[in-house]
């Protein structure tokens, strides 16, 4: 089955959604640019909607040990999602035992990364634009087709220009088994919809 991460949760019915869907992780998006940022206090509220509702993704972007510890102070994080900081994963990893999953900005195939570099786990998404103000996919999809031909070095998620709409298709020319999806399932930027969250997550598992 599919997996499925719904990431940007910033409000109650957004993470109850994502719960209700049977979504396999929830992320919250630390970056305070994003129109998703949440601070550590608010995604300690969320999280507690639901004790035991799946593994709590935390993004950082080029996060120093202090972020992240003072995060970890408020919130439960089960995994740690970064964009930047590829010489700090071994520090990271020592310092708080979390699993980490590294965001790779791909647009063509050489870009694709050949190795972990230390991460558990990649995230595939499209290049952001010259003029982009967030690292990550910012709505726009790369090629599906360019992983067709790509041999992983572990496990990877697809990302980026993601939505109820496409979903199916993107998992079929890509072959990813987990997809990550944001802006994709929100009514307005920043404001997730819980109609929207619960068709993504039925699409991409074929229902």
């Amino acid at each position: 089955m599919v997996r499925v991460k719904i990431c940007g949760i910033n409000d109650p019915a957004s993470i109850d959604a994502a719960v209700e869907g049977g979504a396999d992780w929830t992320g919250f998006n630390f970056f305070p640019p994003s129109p998703r940022y949440v601070t550590p206090a608010r995604a300690r509220d969320l999280a507690a909607r639901h004790k035991d509702g799946p593994p709590a993704v935390g993004l950082f972007v080029n996060p120093t040990e202090t972020m992240i510890a003072e995060a970890l102070a408020e919130v439960r994080l089960d995994i740690l999602q970064l964009y930047g900081a590829l010489d700090a994963l071994p520090t990271l990893r020592a310092r708080f035992g979390l699993p980490i999953w590294r965001a790779v900005g791909v647009a063509a195939a050489a870009d694709l990364p050949v190795s972990l570099e230390g991460a558990d786990a990649l995230l595939l998404e499209a290049k952001p634009p010259p003029d982009a103000t967030r690292p990550g996919g910012n709505a726009v999809r790369f090629d599906w087709t360019l992983t067709q031909a790509w041999r992983a070095p572990g496990p990877w998620l697809l990302a980026g220009g993601l939505d109820p709409g496409n979903v199916a298709e993107a998992i079929r020319l890509s072959g990813a088994d987990a997809v990550d999806v944001s802006s994709g399932v929100e009514r307005a930027k920043g404001v997730k919809d819980p109609a929207l969250i619960h068709a993504f997550i039925r699409n991409a598992r074929g229902g």
